[in-house]
Formats: structure tokens, C-alpha cells, sequence
């Protein structure tokens, strides 16, 4: 017997980022802490070292989306024109529109920062996720990454229908309320991508911890920015391909 329910659909809305006056990106993200988005898609994008020189963020919520205007300081508005692309994403793909194959491989720095978490925070953290998905509980639909702590607690998430936009509002707002890994790890839930290698990478994170499996070329390059990974991390095993 077939029975109407209601239920709550996740939001999945065009946000269209311009730095300095220049349209960049366009991603479909949760329309919810976007000033974190962008700040951590500028720190992804190598655009800035640091939140603060990212002058100001202006949100304009439109009909047919959302347009994020932030204003680079003037020693990173040369960032811009190299890099600028124009590029239309499901999920923050982050190789949609790039012409140069070179830059979608660049060389990571190295992570020199350590992780003192042990594997009982790791499970600690997994089991504690959950409380930390509001969106998601409602909806089923979004992904979360999370700041966790040496100890296994979660300091800090974000959600988003993406895994790269929930990453990159999490290393945001760490940014912009300067928190560091102090030790800790990131949680996210999802599988791992190189995309988001990349971003850890970036982002100094120690460890790397997803509930899903790895890609070929996530491993990789994870060896070679020297980052922990800690993939198809479930609530009785776990599995580290990287040390």
C-alpha cells in the first residue's frame, strides 16, 4: 500500500563567484555559508594564502541563483587573470574548463604538519558525525566535513550537496575564525577524490579520513604532498593507504 509522505529536498542552487569584478566560477552548492565557500575555494584555487586577503564577500541572492562577489587584495589580483576560467560544475568537478593540462596537476606542497589522532579518535569521530549532519538528516542528500580534534571530537562542519563545497567551507571557516588542525584530522563522508587531496594538501591538513573508497590518482597524490589517508572508514574498520 502506497502512502503521500513529505519530505525535506535538499537545496542545489547556481553560485557564481567573481573576484575583483571578474567572473571565475560557477558552482552548485547548498545555499548556506557561502563566505566560507569562497573563502575556501580561493585557498583551493592558490588565489590567496590566507583569509585575509580576501577584502570583502558579497552575497546577492537572484532569481535564477546566487552571485558571490569578493574583492582580492591588490598583490593577488594578478592571481586572477591567470587563472581565471569560466566553468559551470555539478559538485565543484575542478577540472570543468581548464584549457593548460599542466595546472590541473600542479605540485602540492608538502604537509608538514602531523596528526596525533589515534584509531580511536578516528572511531570516535565516525560515531559522532551524525550529530554534526543536521541538513543531512533532514534530507539524506548532503555530504559533511568536519574538523576533528586530536581526541576524536568534531570542533567544526559543513554541509553541502558537494564533497569538494562542504571541504571547502570547512577549510573556510577554519580560515576565517583562525583555527588550525592542531593535531586533529579532517572527517569527511564521502569518497576520496584527488580533488580533495588537493585541498587537504593545501590546506596542511595532517590526516585525510573518508568513509569511501579512494581513486588511483587520489593515493598518488597524496604520496607526494606527504598527507595521511585514511579511507573506507566504517564505525569496525578502517583502512591507510598512505603513512
Amino acid at each position: 500500500m502506497r502512502e503521500p509522505i513529505e519530505r525535506v529536498v535538499a537545496e542545489e542552487t547556481p553560485v557564481a563567484i567573481e573576484f575583483n569584478g571578474i567572473g571565475y566560477a560557477v558552482l552548485m552548492a547548498t545555499p548556506a555559508d557561502l563566505s566560507d565557500l569562497v573563502t575556501g575555494f580561493a585557498l583551493a584555487e592558490r588565489l590567496v594564502e590566507a583569509a585575509s586577503e580576501l577584502l570583502d564577500i558579497d552575497v546577492h541572492p537572484t532569481e535564477r541563483g546566487i552571485i558571490v562577489r569578493a574583492a582580492l587584495a591588490p598583490d593577488r589580483a594578478a592571481r586572477v587573470a591567470d587563472r581565471v576560467r569560466h566553468r559551470v560544475s555539478e559538485s565543484s568537478c575542478g577540472l570543468c574548463g581548464i584549457e593548460n593540462l599542466e595546472q590541473a596537476l600542479r605540485p602540492l606542497p608538502r604537509v608538514t604538519t602531523r596528526s596525533a589522532a589515534s584509531d580511536a579518535a578516528i572511531f570516535a569521530a565516525l560515531g559522532a558525525l551524525r550529530d554534526h549532519q543536521p541538513l543531512n538528516a533532514a534530507t539524506g542528500g548532503v555530504h559533511a566535513a568536519a574538523l576533528v580534534a586530536a581526541d576524536g571530537t568534531i570542533r567544526l562542519a559543513r554541509e553541502d550537496v558537494g564533497r569538494h563545497n562542504a571541504f571547502d567551507k570547512l577549510i573556510g571557516a577554519m580560515a576565517r575564525e583562525g583555527l588550525g588542525w592542531d593535531g586533529g584530522f579532517a572527517l569527511l563522508s564521502s569518497r576520496c577524490s584527488y580533488e580533495l587531496v588537493e585541498k587537504a594538501a593545501l590546506a596542511d591538513c595532517p590526516l585525510l579520513v573518508t568513509v569511501s573508497a579512494p581513486t588511483a590518482l587520489a593515493i598518488e597524490r597524496a604520496r607526494a604532498a606527504g598527507l595521511r589517508l585514511v579511507v573506507l572508514a566504517r564505525a569496525d574498520a578502517m583502512l591507510e593507504v598512505t603513512a
